[in-house]
């Protein structure tokens, strides 16, 4: 049994799964609240005994036995890593990482001796001969022990450590072929921050942070509104986007709704300007499709304010879909397993 663990700011999620002669078969999927169940969210009061809580929490769930566990990959948040690609010589394995040691200390802002650096071959670079495409990732040592300590002391053995952008990308490879031209854009939006991923077939692969996620979405319905924050959460939940610009109208511009169509529209104008900055840097621009995943993805009429004000399609992505086991299991909110799932298939790919 192969797990991938995602744990957020706000929810710890599992997936489960076994490899099979044509791919994947998933065992089980499940959430659980970092904080306690009714009780409001706050970034600021969550600490590492709340994590290890709702892992072993999860565990207990799920009914699944570490010891169980073939390997199991983890991810560490885009907002604490750094991601780049780089095209280089073809060279043997040995070679490779220390030229990678060498290209990652001039490609990403890290001091050299407090970083821990690693790195993952592409493809063939399709524009130069004998050149291929490699993804550079670094984080900070003092980042990599703190993962790993918070996954001792919820008894689990630390496996594959991913970080997210990359984990998401497994996710939509596995599921869909990847366009020949043109770009997939996938926007991930956790609880405190969105992963913006751009890539296509032969293009720059490219991931920023965008600092806004669900919990700004209730916080502004909180501050409106003048209710509690998992009143706010059940009206996001239940009415989302349509309800907030209904709102607006019908107050007659009383100031009911603005914050929350600001909030929103940050978040599209914070796409809108990265997705401008990749265009500029590549010379690409074909964006097929904008994909949302994570727990806020599904906020009610969030893809249709996307589509009309960025004019390209957008729509929710389920990473269970036609994945074998998954008629057995009832999910609750799919896109919300889609990181799980990239870093189960991660740990997946180490056997």
């Amino acid at each position: 049994m192969f797990v991938g663990l995602d744990i957020g700011r706000q929810y710890v999620k599992i997936v489960a799964m076994n490899k099979t002669k044509d791919g994947y078969k998933i065992l089980d999927a499940g959430h659980r609240l970092v904080p306690e169940p009714n009780q409001a969210f706050d970034p600021d009061k969550t600490d590492t005994h709340h994590w290890v809580m709702a892992v072993k929490e999860l565990l207990r769930q799920q009914n699944l036995n570490p010891k169980k566990i073939k390997l199991m990959a983890t991810g560490i948040s885009g907002a604490s890593a750094s991601v780049k690609q780089i095209t280089t010589m073809e060279m043997p394995a040995e070679e490779l990482e220390s030229a990678m040691t060498f290209e990652a200390r001039k490609h990403i802002p890290m001091d050299g001796t407090d970083a821990v650096i690693d790195y993952q071959i592409l493809g063939s670079n399709e524009k130069e001969v004998d050149k291929i495409d490699v993804g550079l990732v670094a984080c900070t040592k003092g980042v990599l022990n703190s993962h790993i300590d918070l996954l001792k002391e919820s008894g689990l053995k630390p496996g594959v450590i991913d970080v997210d952008p990359i984990a998401i990308t497994n996710t939509f490879t596995y599921l869909k072929d990847m366009p020949t031209e043109g770009l997939a854009v996938i926007l991930d939006i956790g609880a405190l921050s969105s992963s913006l991923v751009v890539w296509g077939s032969g293009q720059q692969y490219f991931t920023r942070d965008l600092p806004i996620g669900g919990h700004h979405f209730v916080k502004e319905i909180v501050k409106k509104n003048n209710i509690s924050y998992t009143e706010a959460q059940d009206l996001l939940y239940k009415e989302g986007v349509a309800s907030i610009i209904k709102k607006d109208v019908d107050e007659d511009q009383a100031g009911l709704g603005v914050a929350e169509r600001s909030v929103y529209d940050n978040l599209v104008e914070d796409l809108r300007r990265s997705l401008r900055f990749y265009a500029k840097q590549t010379g690409q621009s074909f964006f097929l499709k904008i994909l949302l995943t994570g727990g806020a993805a599904s906020t009610p009429g969030l893809t249709d304010l996307i589509s009309s004000k960025l004019n390209i399609d957008s729509d929710i992505l389920n990473p269970f879909e036609g994945v074998d086991g998954s008629d057995d299991i009832n999910f609750d909110n799919p896109s919300q397993y889609v990181l799980a799932m990239g870093l189960c298939i991660r740990a997946g790919m180490e056997q």
